[in-house]
């Protein structure tokens, strides 16, 4: 069936779409499947029946600097990243596998001047208005293996572990609502990544333990080399020998973490509360230079919470989700529409640590326009304190405006095209960038777009 554009008053390109070829035919559902790729020509379903799954992503964000220290100006950041993962007791056929895989995957980032609104709007780094402006062009992020075991004690997945060249990122302080936001303080920084290497960026050799003596709350820890310069974009993450200059240098970094993730009331709103801490093992000066430390170290505590979910109502042509504020008719905790928050304080000591205190707060709420139920709307807060004692010795030096804070607000509204397609339209407003009144605020209007591969 051949579709005509100018004949498609009326229905306009998803009703076009959603018939073209006859029902359930291969244009619609390409358009209705997982990935822009499709099957592969049913090779994808075939690889995943033996284990073998491939996965990929391209996600862009035009920041449109309206107002800053230098003016308005345009800047497009990119990237696009590859997983795969294998499950080897399907790969194998034997049961002594069970719960065993492997895993691999690699991306490129835009280094291009024209990808980094942070020339214009000359703030903190780690505030920078694009998210994927850290470890810039291709890049290996991680490979190894994992185990999951079955379950024990009456605990499904009671103990989890992995090894190898490794993103502490994906294991330790992971809030899955900050990474729909496009400044990277919010996505991924998160306020560490001024104190130590802390981003997605960080790929290092390691290894992490997690235990669950009840089903709704663990703990773990993760052990990893620790080296200067390991998450910079020269090394592309094949810092396999950590600082090769000189492996002295080299140390550990340590994680712990332990978590609560109930699910509250009778909707059963999930919720995980956690604190950790940190210890990166690489020589730190004070910034007075009087003292030399071993390592800097540092904790956080994070409350991730749905607020409120969506009545269970009955539809047209079965159950769901819907607008209706009347009783729930059964299946409420099978919505995933509603509100949830997320929220993290970190903390460091002040000697040896340029950002001593970081928050950020965000709501998101899926489904909040009758008839877009995957859609996303958000905001966020975030704030920074930069050190005293840094304050104190630039006092000293004579140095008349020190950065104290730099603030950003950031709100956004995701629109799913699709399974694998989205845009997602923003505002970020930036508050002293570089933490001092020197550097104008900053007011950036954009989009991100996304498609899965």
């Amino acid at each position: 069936m051949l579709i005509s554009v100018a004949g498609m008053s009326g229905t306009g390109f998803c009703g076009a779409v959603q018939h073209g070829g006859g029902e359930g035919g291969a244009l619609s559902q390409w358009w209705n499947g997982k990935y822009v790729t499709g099957d592969w020509f049913g090779v994808r379903g075939d690889l995943s029946d033996r284990g073998i799954e491939f996965k990929g992503k391209w996600e862009g964000v035009y920041c449109g600097v309206v107002d800053s220290q230098r003016g308005a100006r345009g800047f497009f950041d990119q990237e696009l990243a590859f997983d795969a993962k294998v499950d080897v007791e399907k790969l194998t056929g034997s049961d002594a596998a069970r719960g065993w895989s492997a895993f691999g995957g690699g991306r490129w980032r835009d280094s291009r001047a024209s990808a980094n609104p942070n020339s214009f709007v000359e703030g903190n780094p780690i505030f920078n208005p694009a998210r994927f402006q850290s470890g810039v062009q291709w890049r290996l992020t991680h490979f190894g293996l994992g185990y999951v075991s079955p379950e024990m004690f009456g605990v499904k997945e009671f103990l989890s572990c992995k090894g190898g060249w490794l993103q502490p990122q994906k294991d330790f302080l992971v809030q899955p609502l900050s990474l729909l936001f496009t400044n990277l303080v919010i996505c991924s920084s998160k306020g560490l990544s001024y104190n130590m290497p802390w981003s997605s960026s960080l790929s290092t050799w390691g290894g992490s333990l997690q235990v669950k003596p009840m089903e709704s709350a663990y703990i773990k820890g993760g052990l990893y080399m620790a080296c200067p310069q390991i998450a910079s974009s020269g090394n592309h993450g094949l810092a396999f020998a950590g600082y090769a200059q000189d492996p002295s240098l080299n140390g550990l970094l340590t994680m712990v973490e332990a978590g609560w993730t109930p699910s509250l009331g009778a909707s059963r709103l999930p919720g995980k509360y956690a604190v950790g801490g940190y210890y990166h093992g690489v020589k730190a000066v004070s910034f007075d230079a009087e003292e030399t430390a071993s390592g800097v170290y540092g904790f956080y505590f994070q409350a991730d919470q749905m607020l409120y979910r969506e009545p269970a109502a009955i539809k047209e042509g079965g159950s769901g989700c819907g607008k209706s504020f009347k009783a729930p008719v059964g299946g409420a905790a099978n919505c995933d529409q509603g509100l949830s928050m997320f929220n993290l304080l970190t903390f460091a000591p002040p000697e040896t640590n340029l950002m001593t205190f970081y928050f950020q707060s965000g709501l998101v709420y899926k489904g909040l326009i009758p008839g877009r139920d995957s859609d996303q709307a958000m905001c966020a807060i975030a704030y920074g304190n930069y050190s005293s004692d840094r304050i104190d010795v630039l006092q000293k030096c004579g140095v008349s405006n020190q950065a104290n804070f730099t603030a950003l607000i950031e709100a956004g509204y995701r629109i799913e095209l699709n399974h694998w397609a989205f845009v997602q339209p923003y505002v970020q407003y930036l508050i002293h960038p570089n933490g001092t009144d020197t550097v104008a605020n900053a007011t950036v209007l954009g989009f991100m777009a996304g498609l899965a591969f």
